[in-house]
C-alpha cells in the first residue's frame, strides 16, 4: 500500500534522485536530495507547462486552418452563386427558369 503511494506520487524520481545522491556522495545527503527534487519539481512543472502550451497552439493551429477552409469555400459559394445571378441576368429569361 504504501509502495504504490510512493510510485504514484514520486514515480522514477526519487530512484533517480538517490541514485544521483550515491553517485556524488554529498557531504549533506539530505540536503542534496532535498535540492534535488525541489529541482526535478520545478524543471517537470516547466516542461508540463510547456506542452500544455504546445496543445493549446496546435489547436488554434487547426481551428485556424478550419476557419480559413471554411472562408474559401463559402467564398467560392458566393462566386458560384453571383456567377449563376449573372448568366440569369444575361440572357433574360423567365424568372421561374433561373431558380
Amino acid at each position: 500500500m504504501e509502495t504504490e503511494y510512493l510510485k504514484r506520487c514520486f514515480g522514477n524520481c526519487l530512484a533517480q534522485a538517490l541514485a544521483e545522491v550515491a553517485k556524488i556522495q554529498p557531504s549533506d545527503p539530505i540536503e542534496y536530495l532535498a535540492h534535488w527534487l525541489y529541482h526535478y519539481r520545478k524543471t517537470a512543472k516547466a516542461k508540463e507547462k510547456e506542452r500544455q502550451e504546445k496543445i493549446q497552439l496546435q489547436q488554434e493551429y487547426d481551428n485556424s486552418l478550419k476557419e480559413t477552409k471554411m472562408a474559401e469555400m463559402l467564398k467560392q459559394e458566393e462566386y458560384e452563386i453571383q456567377q449563376k445571378y449573372e448568366r440569369c441576368h444575361q440572357e433574360n429569361p423567365p424568372p421561374s427558369s433561373c431558380d
